[in-house]
Parts: structure tokens; sequence; C-alpha cells
């Protein structure tokens, strides 16, 4: 059988070659370049015919990334690809899932049609999945969304002595409650108030039964980082150490990491999406879930 062939848009070279390491499979290239008017230029180095092949493009900042991930998909297709599947280690556009106010666009399933309509199957880490209850709810191909939470609770146990997990809002619950599990910690889950993009409000749970722990707040995407520095705030209010923070989707807008350095101890982060924080590999799951689908086609 032949093994897949790992395509990795610009600057997803490392998470690209650490699945073809784990798959057996082949790194191939894509040539991309802009023309003086801004549209992308995009040749595939490699030859894909009746090749299966995987796309790597993790989707922070995704407004600059998606024509190029489109054309790459098309091209593949029109050159004999016997497959063409995504990897896409953080998916954008999972936030608007339903219309808040009159002539708002629900950009998740615009955003799934469109990949939907470009590749065959889908693999991702943790999506927002907040009011769908699966991928399947808004995607029309196979897509599997695998977890970070047992590499994170793995690192925990490894690297910080008598850790409490903290969530810092109601949602986090059931995701925080899976890491202590697993990483053999007791948990505490914050309330929040948004009032805003960049303005929350958190309110910490009693914390006394958990003194002399070491708080380990985690979180799976830090854009405004808002919410974990309001919660990082009041733990260190609480008479507590600056809580080590751990995240999936470290996307932190401007200012953001540095802002959270000021109230928190050590930051650490998967590598789904590129920044000098991680410390945390989601390769191995990622393949895992690479593997099933293409052990499954459906073709």
């Amino acid at each position: 059988m032949t093994p897949p062939m790992f395509l990795p848009l610009p600057g997803n070279g490392k998470f690209a070659v650490g699945l073809a390491g784990l798959l057996g499979g082949e790194v191939g290239r894509i040539e991309t370049r802009r023309f003086p008017d801004g549209e992308t230029y995009l040749r595939l180095l490699s030859e894909v015919a009746g090749r299966d092949i995987v796309l790597v493009c993790t989707l922070d900042r995704p407004d600059t990334k998606l024509v190029s991930l489109l054309i790459a998909a098309d091209a593949a297709r029109e050159l004999g690809a016997f497959s063409v599947g995504l990897v896409a280690p953080y998916l954008a556009y999972m936030r608007q899932d339903r219309r808040f106010q009159n002539g708002e666009a629900i950009s998740s399933r615009s955003f799934a049609r469109r990949i939907s309509g470009a590749v065959d199957w889908l693999v991702t880490a943790d999506p927002h999945l907040h009011r769908y209850a699966s991928l399947g709810d808004i995607y029309d191909i196979r897509a599997e969304a695998v977890h970070a939470a047992a590499p994170i609770s793995d690192w925990i146990r490894t690297h910080v002595e008598r850790p409490l997990i903290i969530g810092p809002d109601s949602e986090s619950e059931q995701w925080a409650s899976a890491i202590a599990r697993r990483a053999g910690a007791p948990h505490a889950v914050c309330s929040k108030l948004r009032l805003g993009d960049r303005d929350v409000r958190i309110a910490l749970p009693d914390l006394s039964a958990h003194t002399g722990r070491t708080p380990v707040l985690v979180d799976d995407i830090a854009s405004s980082a808002r919410t974990l520095i309001e919660a990082a705030r009041g733990i260190g209010e609480a008479g507590f150490p600056p809580p080590e923070c751990v995240i999936v989707h470290p996307l932190f807008a401007r200012g953001a990491f540095a802002a959270l350095s000021a109230e928190a101890g050590r930051i650490v982060s998967t590598d789904a999406v590129a920044h000098s924080s991680n410390a945390i590999s989601l390769q191995p799951v990622v393949a895992e879930g690479v593997q099933r689908l293409l052990a499954k086609p459906d073709r």
C-alpha cells in the first residue's frame, strides 16, 4: 500500500513532518507566492496522482490561509489524488454558531460548507463545540475531533507538584474534570460573566480546601486571554502562587501573552498553533485520528 503524502501549507512543516514520521508517510512540497496584485500562486511540487493526500494547515488567522488551502485541495484533485484530507489542529470559525442578532451570518456553517466541498475528511483537535453536538452537525464529510486532555494530563503529572486543576468557566467543567481525573488531582471551576470581547468578570469558587496545592488553569483557547488573566489575578488574590496556565490553542492577540505573563507563572500550550509557549505535542493523538480515517475510506 502506498503511504500517505502530507502536504504542509506554509508554517505547517514541523507538524507535517511529525505526522509523517508517526504514520510512515511522505512529506511533499507546495510552492506558494503572491502576485503583485495580491492573488495567490500555488504549485504542487510533488507527484500526487493516485496518492492519499493529507493537507496540513492549522487555521489560526484563517482569512489569510483559506484561499491557499482551497486552491491546494482543488489542485490535488485535478492532478489525480486518490483522496484529499485535511489536518487542521486548530479549526476556525466555530464561534458564531447561531444568529444572535437579525442579519448575522452563522459563519460556522458557511465555513464548514467551504471545507466540506474541498476535502474528503477532516481531523482537528478540541474544536469549540458549544451549541453543536459534534462536527457532523455542520460538516458533510467524515470529521474527527481528537482531544488534548490526555497529553495535557501527562504533562501536568510530570511537571507540576500537587496540582489543582482550575477551569475558567462553566463550559470547561467536563474538560477540567477529565484532565484532573487523569492527572490524579482535584479540580475546581470558576464562573464567568462576559460583557464584551475583551471585558469579562470571573468569580472563583471556594479554594480554601486546596491550600498548598499548585493552581493550574486550563483553557481550550487563549485569544484576548482576558478570561485567563482575570482568573489568574483572582487566584493570586486568594493567596495562591501565580497559576500555571495550560492552553490547547494559543492564538494570543497582540499584547495578550505579555498581559497573561504578568499575572501567571509558567504558560505552556500544545503545538496545535505554533507559539513560543508550545511544550505539549498533539502529533500522536492527531496521527491516531488520521490513521482511523485513512483505514476506513468512504469513497
